[in-house]
């Protein structure tokens, strides 16, 4: 072993010491390592010449760029702001946009209380986006705007879209698809918050298509206001006024209006195929009305449905039922806002309560929708099977009440139309033979019998300054010694002319007036024959006084008229019997001889179901005008037929195809009615001498009838028996 110490180990405790080295030497302190320098960044060398001019002038010009665009942007943003904001304080309370007609709305009742006819601008009420059917309110998102509910009022995506197909299909940027959001399109409905101002000299038709106008400008400002709009009002209260303010065709201002008048049931009702329907309609309100073309209207139906599946609001198994079973119209939509009936009680009624109305009306009228049917049918079939194919023959037919209520009017072959001519009301045309009941009336007042005998002879009369007139008969023949029934009923006209001249001409225009026909009656003899004109519901009125007894009624649609949400009428019926033209019983024997007319003489082919009937046939003059009109106890229908412009019927009198039109009319009317006699006076038999009668005040000795009407007329007219060319204007 060494005998040399070994050197020990320096205790831990020895560290911890304050620095005093105990047996051993201090250590040196440990140098440090020189601190790494970081290599200099080396610049990039700058370029001179021309480049690093160009190079400096590019990037101070994007400086100054970026400089303006920020500022400028929000400058414009600023002045947005204050914009919207003062479109913001103008904005009225939602319930003052909700109705924005200029115009009221006109809804008519039938004699049952039902609706069949609506005018004016409907609004069938307030409706909300919550409280439509949701597939209304899925069909219009997806047809008009399926962002709706993420944008701001502005869709710039829809706006570029638009202006690239525009731009696509040849036209200017802002023509034809506009991109325009459901909000803006209800800020164009509003017209951007101008109202029209009557005073501007403006009219309400070039204040509209100022509205409607698409400059810059106005696309800026709609812009502005719809983004106001959506600040003010919350995304369904802007989509209720859509619902409410919408134009969606045949006269219906909103959902609720549309609903009603297109499918007869509330907007909250509609189901996928109607709602979808009502959402094509907005497009084009008028083209595609389903009351103008069905199939149209059912084929856009078909695109929007598609559309609602695409945007998931209807699986592929709803959206081929709807498609498959595509929306109908109500009844009351088929009737085409009631036809010539309602454009009647429209003309006939108050102005300011119907055509040019600005409250909601509702107006209870006298038509029996039966009744309606019936005619229309009834014209229709006679058209269908018995007039040659393309004839442009026109008819009409009314059909009343023996006080004047009408039940039934058709004022031409097209039957479902509305704003039409109407034949029935407005066409003048001549009387023909059916004015001759009105000659027979006046004398039976006088004290004529039915049985009274007047000689069916050649007759001439001298008219001063026209020369010598003579009437001939439909047949050019003569009968002879003929009761005054028989006269009626085979339509001669002779002695039709000899009453006319032996009660007189003022007496028998005074009897005609009175009963209704209001225009200016012929001055001379031909006033027998039916030379004055009249329309058919005048004289298918007068008809209706001798039914009832001899009282004069004035024809009437109206049966009352009030306001939308009140329970009192303004207004009743200014229509109904009025005063008394002839006796009861001259108007019963009047009766029983009309009703010869149909059961021997020239009505003949009226007749049905065993019913005693009562009627006159009337032919013009060249066969211009044909008439049927007749009774029976319950019901009174007249008929005209005949060309607008005037030409000659081709084989056609009154007693042939008029009459028929009326036999097919009046069966339907009394399907399923009682059978009831007529109210008429069957008289004794014929007498040798007749009543005494009355002419111009001078009394007139009782003897045979022939001798004397004959021997008034000559004292009047002078005797002569030769003929001349008279007028022809009977029938058969």
């Amino acid at each position: 072993m060494s005998d040399s110490p070994k050197r020990k180990r320096p205790l831990v405790a020895d560290k911890r010491t304050s620095g005093k080295a105990s047996g051993a030497a201090k250590k040196a302190p440990a140098k440090k390592a020189p601190a790494r320098r970081k290599p200099a960044r080396k610049s990039a060398p700058r370029r001179g010449g021309p480049i690093g001019w160009l190079s400096a002038l590019v990037r101070w010009v994007m400086r100054l760029i970026w400089v303006i665009t920020w500022r400028v942007t929000v400058v414009a943003m600023l002045m947005l702001a204050v914009a919207v904001g003062y479109f913001y304080t103008t904005l009225p309370p939602l319930e003052a946009l909700l109705d924005g007609r200029a115009r009221g709305s006109v809804t008519m009742l039938d004699r049952n209380g039902e609706v069949f006819a609506w005018r004016g601008d409907q609004f069938g009420g307030v409706v909300t986006a919550t409280s439509v059917s949701p597939h209304l309110k899925n069909a219009v998102i997806a047809t008009e705007d399926k962002r709706f509910y993420q944008h701001f009022g502005v869709s710039p995506r829809g706006v570029a879209s638009a202006v690239r197909i525009n731009l696509s299909e040849g036209r200017g940027p802002l023509s034809g698809h506009g991109g325009s959001t459901i909000t803006q399109q209800v800020a164009k409905l509003l017209c951007l918050g101008e109202p029209f101002d009557a005073t501007s000299g403006q009219t309400e038709k070039e204040y509209e298509a100022e509205c409607r106008r698409s400059s810059l400008k106005r696309k800026a400002k709609e812009a502005v206001y719809s983004m106001a709009m959506e600040a003010k009002y919350s995304k369904d209260d802007i989509l209720s006024i859509y619902l409410n303010r919408a134009y969606m065709g045949g006269g219906a201002f909103g959902a609720e209006a549309a609903a009603q008048r297109f499918f007869g049931k509330p907007a909250s009702a509609l189901k996928p195929a109607e709602g979808a329907m009502l959402a094509g309609l907005l497009t084009a309100p008028t083209t595609l009305s389903p009351t103008n073309n069905l199939d149209r209207s059912q084929n856009r139906a078909a695109t929007v449905i598609r559309l609602m599946r695409d945007q998931g609001y209807l699986s592929q198994a709803e959206a081929d039922t709807a498609i498959n079973n595509p929306a109908e119209l109500s009844e009351a939509a088929e009737a085409k806002a009631g036809g010539y009936f309602a454009d009647w009680v429209m003309s006939s009624g108050p102005e300011f309560f119907t055509r040019n109305t600005t409250e909601d009306v509702i107006i209870k009228t006298t038509l029996d929708q039966r009744i309606q049917r019936a005619a229309e049918d009834g014209l229709n079939w006679v058209f269908d099977n018995k007039v040659r194919a393309g004839s442009k023959a026109q008819a009409a037919v009314v059909i009343m009440s023996a006080d004047g209520a009408v039940r039934g009017m058709v004022g031409g072959r097209k039957t479902n139309v509305a704003g039409a001519f109407n034949r029935a009301s407005q066409a003048m045309r001549q009387t023909g033979s059916a004015f001759k009941p009105f000659i027979y009336a006046a004398a039976l007042d006088l004290g004529y019998s039915p049985n009274d005998l007047i000689e069916d002879a050649p007759y001439c009369l001298d008219i001063p300054g026209s020369g010598q007139w003579c009437p001939k008969n439909y047949t050019n023949s003569f009968k002879g010694n003929v009761t005054l029934t028989t006269a009626l009923k085979d339509s001669l006209n002779i002695p039709a002319v000899k009453v006319s001249e032996s009660v007189g001409r003022e007496v028998v225009s005074q009897v005609a007036t009175m009963f209704g026909i209001k225009s200016d009656l012929a001055a001379g003899p031909a006033l027998a024959l039916g030379a004055s004109e009249s329309t058919l519901i005048e004289m298918t009125g007068a008809y209706a006084g001798i039914l009832n007894g001899g009282s004069s009624v004035k024809p009437y649609g109206l049966i009352n008229l009030t306001l939308q949400g009140d329970t009192e009428p303004l207004m009743g019926t200014s229509g109904g019997i009025g005063e008394r033209v002839i006796q009861e019983d001259a108007a019963l024997q009047l009766v029983y001889m009309m009703e010869k007319v149909v059961s021997e003489g020239t009505g003949g082919r009226a007749k049905f179901g065993g019913r005693e009937l009562a009627g006159k046939t009337g032919t013009t003059q060249a066969n211009r005008d044909a008439w049927f009109i007749g009774f029976s106890a319950d019901y009174v229908a007249g008929v005209w037929m005949g060309y607008d412009d005037n030409t000659p019927l081709t084989g056609v009198s009154g007693g042939g195809l008029p009459t028929e039109i009326w036999h097919e009319v009046m069966v339907r009317v009394h399907e399923g009615m009682p059978n009831r006699p007529l109210p008429m006076i069957i008289p004794a038999p014929a007498v040798v001498e007749a009543p005494p009668v009355q002419q111009q005040n001078v009394p007139i000795r009782r003897q045979d009838p022939v001798s004397l009407i004959d021997q008034v007329l000559r004292d009047i007219f002078g005797g002569g028996s030769s003929q001349g060319n008279g007028g022809r204007t009977g029938d058969r």
